[in-house]
This record gives C-alpha cells, structure tokens and sequence, in this order.
C-alpha cells in the first residue's frame, strides 16, 4: 500500500501540529544603523524600510521593536570623519560607543550585538590597515587595531561582538584582547564564513563603506568554495567563537547544512542587503506575496541549520508573527 502524506495536510490544526521548523522573535537579530546628528532618519533608496538614524532616533526604535518582541540588535555606525586607519572608533566616544550606552541606559536589557570592522571608518573603504606594497589590507596590523576596537566596545556595554572583517586569527586576537582586560564573559560571534559576494551592494549605501578602489576578494571568501569555508568555520571554533556565521545566506543555504553537520556550536545566517532589496522590490512590483516569500526564505534558513538570524525583515518579520 502506498503512503497516504496528505493524512498529515489537509487539517490545518495538525498540518501546524507536525511542523518540523518554526520562527520565533527569539531567532532574529535586527541591524540598525547610527550616524551623527539629531532628529536624522533618513531612508536608503536601495533598501526600502532600511534607514540611517541619529541616536534618539536609534532610541525611538529600540522602544518600538521592544513592543513587539525584538529584543536583539546589531549596531553599524557611520562616523563624520574618516582616515587611512579608522581611529575613530578606536575612541572611547566614537559614535558606536555613545550608542551602546545610550541604548544601555534607556533599555539595559536590549542585547546589543556590535559589528567590529574598519570599512565603515576609513576613507578607502576597506576592512582595515592598507600595505602600500600590495594595496590589500594588512592582516596584522589589522588585528592589533581590532583588538583596540573590541576593548571599546565592550568597555560601552556591548553583549556580543562579530568581527566582520575576514582577517586570519581575528577570534583569538579578539578572545586573548578581551580575557586579559576583564571581559571573559563577553561573548564573540565569528563571521566565519563570509564570502565576497555581489549580494551586499545595497549595503554599501546604508553604511557608506563602498571600497574607493579594487574590491575584497583578497580577504573575503570565494563563493564558490565549499570546502573551505568548513575550515574557515572550524578554525574560528578552535579560536575561541561563540557563534559561527554565514554570510549571505539565500544563496550559501547548502553551506548552512555543512556547517551545522561539522561543529554544534550556534550558526548565524546574515540575511543581506541584496536579498533583502530583491524581495523588497519583487513585492512592490507585484511579482510576489512579499510577506509570504518572506517568511518562507527566513524559514528556509533554520531549515538549513541556522540557530538565529541577522535580517532586516526582522522587525516586519516580528509583527506578522504576532498576528498569528
């Protein structure tokens, strides 16, 4: 006798009932994005819904998404000033770190996950300390100042630092820079796996870190290596990581999967720019359900393995979830 599979479909109670992945506001890590200024919010054309806030603005937000159960953010900043190295956010004021403490004084239990990176900061846009010889970023000079970063960082209150920059040995830099000045605790998620992709254009608008020359193939992933980026994942384990990552993640779904079958510790997926952009402009199009395809491509990432979610669905994401 054939298998009867539409037994478990046809009921709506128990087609709910036997579903093997679900979302939660638990899974979802918000980006927002903080620049100089007051009473800013201003919306990223390539990303609709997406904006750069001052401050207050920033608090404004942390207050909404709080009501609706998103109690998890993931700060950039965009500074005013910018030099070859990015020494503005190795200050104790640098604008991410007045944020953090100011998130921290209205909403003290608001997790605040901080990017560490350099591109944001320097005026070519890369990830960190150019070498004038090959015109690629030093990768140890570059973890020197990383670890200023993070000290910053987690002096201000953050509760999770992500080094996005693809630099070899960043998590045991970061991990010995935190243990001797006091933060043990203080947990790191790796952007382990982080490939240069295309899919990250629109984000370059919102951050304004676009590289003013070549790209960063020299220190991200090639997209088309598998195998590697289980070693990449591996290695940052064997560092010291709380969290792995990859990054994007619509089109690195199989990548999720080999990772979550090589190593138990939590995995991120970085739901990015492009991707959001695309369904942003599919649904406005009329090409899709956008709250339909939404929520299934958000799915589809747990399905593959992923424990949380970096996206800017998340706040959309969070109110359609209540509905239900």
């Amino acid at each position: 006798m054939f298998k009867r599979f539409r037994r478990l479909r046809i009921n709506e109670t128990l087609r709910n009932l036997v579903q093997e992945t679900t979302l939660s506001s638990n899974d979802f890590i918000y980006p927002l994005f903080v620049r100089e200024g007051e009473n800013i919010k201003n919306e990223v054309s390539s990303m609709p819904g997406v904006f750069q806030m001052s401050i207050d603005e920033i608090l404004k937000e942390c207050e909404y998404i709080r009501t609706i159960g998103l109690n998890s953010i993931i700060l950039f900043a965009i500074p005013d000033v910018k030099d070859s190295v990015g020494s503005e956010c190795l200050c104790d004021e640098s604008i991410i770190a007045r944020t953090i403490k100011a998130i921290k004084s209205k909403f003290p239990d608001m997790f605040i996950v901080t990017d560490l990176c350099f591109c944001e900061y320097t005026d070519h846009g890369h990830c960190g300390i150019l070498d004038p010889v090959t015109q690629t970023v030093d990768n140890d000079k570059t973890l020197e100042i990383s670890a200023q970063q993070a000290i910053v960082h987690a002096k201000a209150g953050a509760d999770m630092i992500a080094p996005s920059g693809m630099m070899d040995g960043i998590i045991e830099c970061l991990r010995t820079a935190l243990d001797e000045n006091g933060y043990k605790d203080l947990p790191i998620m790796a952007y382990s796996t982080k490939f240069a992709s295309a899919y990250y254009g629109p984000f370059r608008d919102v951050a304004e870190s676009t590289p003013s020359f070549g790209d960063r193939r020299t220190y991200q992933m090639n997209p088309a290596n598998r195998l590697e980026a289980i070693e990449e994942s591996l290695e940052d384990e064997k560092q010291g990581a709380d969290i792995l990552m990859v990054k994007p993640a619509l089109s690195f779904m199989d990548v999720i999967r080999d990772i979550r079958n090589n190593s138990n510790l939590p995995i991120c997926a970085y739901n990015v720019s492009g991707e959001y952009a695309m369904l942003k402009h599919a649904g406005a199009a009329g090409l899709v359900d956008y709250e339909r395809v939404m929520l299934e491509t958000l799915t589809s990432f747990k399905r593959a393995g992923a424990d949380l979610i970096i996206t800017y669905h998340a706040k959309e994401a969070c109110e359609l979830l209540n509905k239900k």
